[in-house]
């Protein structure tokens, strides 16, 4: 199957989405039904500060939330968070408060007002004819970000989601004010996130979609650490401290080898990683390389990265030769989520 599809279907009665590239798959989202939703919104009541660490421990509806760089908050004060990542086990779920309400095509910021247009819309008459749109609905002290998704966007159609997001910011935002914590919004399950996010010329809906398209085998070989390179192997385990990575030229004894399976590792590692759901400190141990090949193995890393949607930093090397990075927790582990072992 050539092309992007969309496939929105349940896999163990949670909801899930998939997104298949030419029949494989690029990207999977399943509904972690145990923990809020990264973007849910909560009234949260201010606990305690964490001296030291700059934070504040919340109050939710569900347990404690963390807030980094909290300033001027008092104990008992209530606050409107958002959530920002998926919780450790045994930790404190993350929050911003900096809010955000974020559709296809809008994203309304509370607190930060102006008129925005993505940088990937580059045509001067297109941000122009947005940029009229955004000024015909626009008003009060909310700002407006116009994303990449408005590019040839029907202008109904962008005009209809920034009223969507405006309602939805008002209320929210009216209902700081509060004794006991509460749950403002829900946060967006994979179905519409697969919306918001992804874009493909077919959408298969029917039940039982994934069993059709292949999505239940991809899934279950996403079991196994191994990831089949073609010129060589890599295996990705998670342990409790971070994401350990280990590259192998195989039966591969060319002076090329190395070379060849570090830069397949390069561009596979974050679609390995984002289809696992893993995130924190990842420490990759390529094949040996000379240092004259690091720069171009670690050039490959940020290219592929760039085009990944989850945050991530490049940390760099260490004096052993392995290679360091940070990975926003944005998705729950899918070990978790599918009982694998």
């Amino acid at each position: 199957m050539k092309g992007r599809t969309i496939v929105l279907d349940h896999h163990q009665g949670r909801e899930a989405a998939a997104l298949l590239v030419d029949g494989r798959l690029d990207d999977l989202l399943i509904d972690d039904e145990d923990a809020p939703r990264p973007g849910a919104i909560y009234r949260a009541i201010c606990d305690r500060p964490m001296k030291g660490q700059g934070g504040m421990m919340l109050r939710l509806p569900e347990g404690q939330a963390f807030l980094r760089q909290a300033r001027g908050l008092r104990p008992g004060q209530p606050m409107l968070v958002q959530v920002t990542g998926i919780a450790e086990p045994g930790k404190a779920v993350p929050v911003t408060d900096r809010v955000l309400f974020k559709s296809r095509y809008a994203i309304v910021t509370p607190g930060a007002p102006g008129l925005n247009i993505s940088r990937q819309i580059a045509d001067e008459d297109e941000r122009a004819r947005l940029l009229t749109i955004a000024e015909e609905v626009m008003d009060g002290p909310f700002g407006l970000i116009l994303r990449s998704g408005c590019d040839g966007a029907d202008e109904d159609e962008v005009l209809e989601d920034i009223a969507e997001m405006l309602a939805l910011a008002t209320a929210v935002m009216a209902d700081e004010d509060g004794t006991e914590p509460e749950a403002l919004t829900e946060g967006d399950g994979p179905h519409f996130l697969a919306w918001r996010e992804w874009s493909a010329p077919t959408v298969v809906t029917d039940p039982g979609g994934f069993a059709r398209e292949g999505v239940l085998d991809q899934i279950a070989s996403l079991r196994a650490p191994m990831v089949d390179l073609g010129e060589g192997t890599m295996y990705v385990e998670p342990t409790r401290a971070m994401i350990a990575v280990d590259v192998n030229t195989g039966g591969d004894t060319s002076p090329a080898a190395a070379l060849k399976v570090n830069l397949a590792a390069a561009r596979t590692l974050p679609r390995a990683l984002r289809l696992r759901g893993l995130g924190g400190q990842v420490t990759v141990d390529f094949a040996p390389m000379s240092k004259a090949h690091r720069k171009q193995v670690e050039q490959s890393l940020r290219n592929s990265f760039n085009n990944d949607p989850i945050e991530t930093s490049l940390v760099g090397w260490t004096p052993m030769g392995l290679f360091e990075l940070q990975r926003k927790r944005e998705r729950a582990p899918l070990a978790r989520l599918i009982g694998a072992t």
